[in-house]
């Protein structure tokens, strides 16, 4: 029960992550930081529509248009980030220009990814490092 409460912390931490890089690199893409509630509304929804996203998505390519299925993260990143950003109050916005909606997907979807995958060695690393030495 604790690793998956460690895991799901660790998942929503990389989202909030991808979320702030997309500010940063990103004109059209907007976290509004003076509501603060409102990003964690978004980062908890951004991550709780994300894993529950990709196997519906998988299906559906799956079904209609395998050639999809090696981009299905990018694609339920993007259908995520939709369904935030029509949630008034979450604080999220994607506007001009419009390859935002295209790129933004794709630098969340990276950094979630990487966050995901490294942030664990990070919290990990000092129980392994006991365990050894015990």
């Amino acid at each position: 029960m604790i690793t998956f409460v460690i895991r799901a912390l660790i998942f929503v931490v990389s989202a909030a992550v991808g979320l702030i890089v997309a500010d940063l690199v990103l004109d059209g893409f907007r976290i509004d930081w003076s509501n603060w509630w409102g990003f964690v509304l978004a980062v908890v929804i951004f991550a709780v529509l994300q894993p529950v996203l990709t196997p519906w998505a998988a299906r559906v390519a799956r079904k209609n248009a395998p050639a999809f299925l090696g981009g299905i993260g990018i694609v339920s990143t993007f259908i995520a980030l939709l369904i935030v950003v029509l949630i008034r109050g979450a604080g999220l916005t994607i506007g001009a220009p419009w390859w935002t909606w295209l790129v933004a997907p794709v630098i969340v979807w990276l950094v979630t990814a990487l966050a995901t995958w490294l942030l664990p060695g990070l919290f990990f690393k000092k129980k392994v490092q006991e365990r050894r030495a015990a």
